[in-house]
């Protein structure tokens, strides 16, 4: 296999330094262990944070930075102040809690997007110093949104993926972040982007349909030139390795101890980093009605909380500890008494072997976060059940109720539900709950960690190779070359469209104005040394040209070649115009103009138009789909042609576009040089229809047969500029 290039935030060692000296050990996470095998069999690098060295004296680092790279790892240094602001700031003080619905969290004021963006930048800067051709790059997480899309520029061929390991919100409060479409454009530098659930692709997409006005076709997005793949990849466990831990004689000894400690109690089980994302506060708050109202219970069930420091220097979770801690002791004060506390809550970090223990030793394991991308500790929990007995109590919003439909299933934000789903696990008969177990042990051993990284790397590494976006803008060179080229012909003609050429597409089309600079720059260019013929060809109406450029000692062409108003005469039509055809279509495009918010028609003398730009950005489409499939079968035979564009469906008559205007220009006189600028699909037909000789511009992004390109309205302003 190709070699692979892995991007997380933390690489998957551990550097520890004590009075002892400095240690790098593998780490055991779910990811490292997952990517060990990939990683190794490629001859792969790993790149990531190694975690704070700042203290470390100069020949200690040298020695761990040998280690990292004997263990084919590339550390990217951070120093405090990019940690504090890149990834408790940013990340986990604003990603974090919006992608999980939290909007509570997120601070009023946000200041570290600048450091968010500079950290990106540096691992993207890592990964292109190790790029070789032929290499699969996988980036990891909401921590480096930003890097596919800095690594597609950089390396515009190269097979990128990122996978997402939270989940990915809706829409509308993905909306709510000012840097939205920054991070949608930064994961889509990607080729292939992947998700635990189809339900977070589907937020996904819709949030690239309403922010990017990109559109969306099952699990492909067309942007920017290329095709990018979506995929649902959910994330498994180490199987093997939890039943191998399950079964060790220590494991075994630490289960019937913690059973003798119990006395005959019932255990329920949390195992949780300590995160308010995780639904601890319910899930005690749930025990305590729980004990509430069934006071024969009351001695006779415990839960184990555990839970394991994390991001301790971010102040929500330090308020969060507190308020958690406050809680166990008001219950324990209420419900306990001196042989026994309903609540075990221990705060530190445990062993893979004692978690393995908890697991076994367990009755009722509860995974009940407020949201998560997966929760693998469900899974841990139905792999470590070799015995086949327990019951799992599992949120809807985690990503694993997706695949562990035998588990009991419980709404978090439910309290009385969750008492529910407790009474239910404990009086659960055996054959049933060995029947679920039975079940959700072979779905996951099916879908382990190794399965799941094999398939999304086949996946990535099966996918044609990215070609040149072809987009970028043509180099300064290039169009003094050809600045030059025009001032020497004898004489030129200019075809320059309107909308989005001399001026910037608006919202609402009437604010599309020209400006004065505009107008004096068309006028400078019909007064140039050498004799040149000014044509202005836009889809808008005789009226508004009139109004805007009627002044100018131009020619003017409406309504895509349907009008034409040359230099100094009046207005005519350029083909012979027949209307009659637009009767029966009033009422179609009225109506679906109704239905949809935001919709209107805009009729001229050769076309009609329904255009959709200020309508939902996913509704818009749906009825735009609907309308053109329409009205293609019911005027098959009419003569006229249904044309789909950008945010329009327009019926124009045939034998009309702008293609027809180059001729007549041609007719008119015949320039050394012929030149034409636009910026969408009607401007193409006047493209192809420019003599050998003739020379086309595309303004902006998107495919076109025109040989240079520019970059927007100001630079086209530019071009002309140079050319007087």
């Amino acid at each position: 296999m190709p070699r692979l290039l892995l991007v997380s935030n933390r690489l998957p060692v551990t550097v520890k330094a004590d009075p002892r000296g400095v240690t790098v050990t593998p780490s055991a996470g779910g990811l490292a262990t997952g990517l060990s095998g990939p990683h190794r069999s490629s001859d792969g690098l790993w790149i990531g944070w190694p975690g704070d060295v700042s203290k470390l004296k100069p020949e200690q680092l040298a020695r761990v930075n040998q280690e990292l790279a004997e263990l084919k790892t590339v550390p990217v240094q951070l120093s405090a102040s990019e940690v504090a602001r890149y990834y408790e700031g940013f990340s986990n003080g604003v990603l974090w809690p919006l992608f999980h619905y939290l909007l509570h969290r997120i601070p009023i004021d946000v200041h570290d997007w600048d450091s968010y963006r500079r950290v990106n930048q540096r691992f993207a800067d890592a990964v292109i110093a190790q790029y070789r051709e032929d290499d699969l790059i996988w980036v990891h997480d909401y921590q480096l949104t930003l890097v596919p899309g800095i690594l597609r520029k950089a390396l515009p061929r190269a097979k990128i993926g990122f996978f997402l390991h939270i989940p990915f919100p809706a829409t509308d409060i993905f909306r709510i972040l000012p840097w939205r479409e920054e991070i949608l454009d930064g994961m889509l530098g990607a080729d292939l982007v992947g998700f635990h659930t189809y339900g977070y692709l589907r937020h996904f997409a819709k949030s690239i349909v309403r922010t990017l006005d990109a559109s969306f076709s099952i699990d492909r997005v067309p942007y920017q030139g290329r095709t990018i793949r979506l995929g649902v990849f959910p994330m498994g466990i180490d199987v093997a390795a939890f039943e191998k831990l399950a079964n060790d004689e220590d494991v075994i000894a630490q289960v019937t101890g913690m059973r003798e400690q119990a006395k005959g109690q019932q255990i329920f089980l949390g195992v949780d980093r300590l995160d308010y994302t995780k639904g601890i506060q319910r899930r005690l708050l749930a025990m305590e009605r729980l004990l509430e109202r069934e006071p024969r219970l009351r001695g006779r069930v415990r839960l184990v909380q555990v839970a394991v420091p994390s991001r301790e220097k971010v102040d929500a979770y330090a308020s969060f500890r507190r308020e958690l801690e406050e809680t166990v002791g008001r219950i324990n004060g209420a419900y306990g008494s001196v042989g026994q506390t309903p609540i075990h809550y221990l705060y530190r970090s445990f062993s893979q072997k004692q978690v393995t223990a908890l697991y076994r030793a367990a009755d009722v394991m509860l995974v009940t976060p407020l949201r998560d991308g997966m929760n693998l500790v469900a899974k841990e929990f139905v792999a470590s059940r070799t015995d086949g007995d327990g019951v799992l109590v599992l949120s809807e919003f985690a990503g694993a109720f997706a695949e562990l439909g035998e588990a009991i299933t419980v709404n978090p934000h439910d309290l009385d539900g969750m008492v529910a789903a407790y009474k239910h696990a404990l009086r659960m008969p055996e054959e049933e709950r060995r029947s679920r177990m039975r079940t959700l042990r072979e779905r996951i051993q099916r879908h382990d960690v190794h399965r799941w990284a094999d398939s999304f790397i086949a996946t990535l590494e099966h996918m044609p190779r990215a070609e040149p976006l072809g987009d970028e803008s043509s180099t300064s060179a290039e169009i003094e070359d050809l600045v030059e080229r025009i001032r020497e012909a004898p004489s030129l003609a200019l075809l320059l469209d309107y909308d989005g050429t001399l001026a910037p597409i608006e919202r609402v089309p009437e604010l599309a104005a020209p400006t004065k600079e505009v107008k004096a720059l068309l006028a400078s260019l019909t007064h140039r040394s050498r004799p040149t013929d000014v044509n202005v060809v836009s889809g808008r109406t005789r009226e508004s040209l009139e109004e805007w450029l009627g002044d100018l000692p131009i020619s003017m062409y409406a309504e895509h070649g349907a009008w034409g108003r040359e230099r100094g005469q009046s207005w005519v039509p350029m083909r012979e115009l027949n209307s009659e055809w637009k009767n029966s279509l009033r009422t179609i495009l009225n109506d679906f103009t109704d239905r949809t918010p935001g919709s209107r028609i805009e009729e001229k003398w050769a076309s009609i138009a329904w255009h959709y730009r200020m309508a939902d950005a996913e509704f818009g489409p749906l009825q735009a789909r609907e309308l053109a499939t329409y009205l293609t079968d019911i005027l098959s035979n009419a003569p006229v042609e249904v044309i789909h564009g950008h945010k329009v469906v327009e019926i124009r008559q045939q034998g009309i576009h702008k293609g027809i205007i180059v001729d007549r220009v041609l007719e008119r006189a015949q320039p050394a040089f012929v030149l034409a600028i636009g910026d969408d699909r009607t401007d193409e037909d006047m493209f192809r229809a420019l003599p050998p000789s003739g020379v086309a511009i595309h303004v902006g992004k998107g495919r076109s047969a025109a040989t240079y390109r520019l970059a927007d309205p100001a630079a086209v302003a530019s071009l002309l500029r140079a050319l007087i």
